[in-house]
């Protein structure tokens, strides 16, 4: 499971119905699934996620989590996380969970953000076609990957 965490100030989601995720001061969260992710990963890429403390505090460090600053959480599904460019110029997407797999997890993510944070994320559609605008705090952007955390 990969994430891109993006501290931002401000962050929206649209199909072509128009916005239908927004959130202020939080996390924008693209998230990646493979085939071999489970709800086990999936629930410690997101206590991990929560307990980051990347936002600043009165002294300019960056020493807050999510909760200490009263941020929200746009989650939203990015396949194209585990494309492959080592061959060609055209990425492969073999290592990106299937849609049925990846949409099951991107669902329970959304649960346990909202079981942990007892507020239910903001979010993207799954398998649609998203623009995602935002303003980026510092920028401050960081890859999460449960490979990498031995997850």
């Amino acid at each position: 499971m990969r994430f891109v965490i993006q501290c931002v100030d401000h962050a929206e989601v649209e199909t072509e119905r128009g916005v239908i995720g927004k959130i202020g001061k939080g996390f924008l969260v693209l998230a990646g699934i493979c085939e071999s992710d489970t709800r086990a990963t999936a629930d410690r890429m997101v206590e991990k996620m929560l307990k980051l403390r990347i936002f600043e505090d009165e002294n300019g460090k960056t020493n807050l989590n999510l909760a200490a600053v009263g941020g929200e959480i746009l989650l939203v599904s990015q396949f194209t996380l585990y494309a492959d460019c080592r061959k060609g110029n055209r990425p492969s997407f073999v290592k990106a969970g299937s849609p049925q797999h990846a949409e099951e997890l991107y669902e329970y993510l959304i649960e346990k953000c909202e079981s942990l944070t007892h507020k239910r994320p903001q979010t993207g559609e799954f398998g649609a076609l998203m623009k995602v605008h935002l303003t980026n705090n510092g920028p401050f952007t960081m890859l999460m990957d449960s490979e990498e955390l031995g997850y």
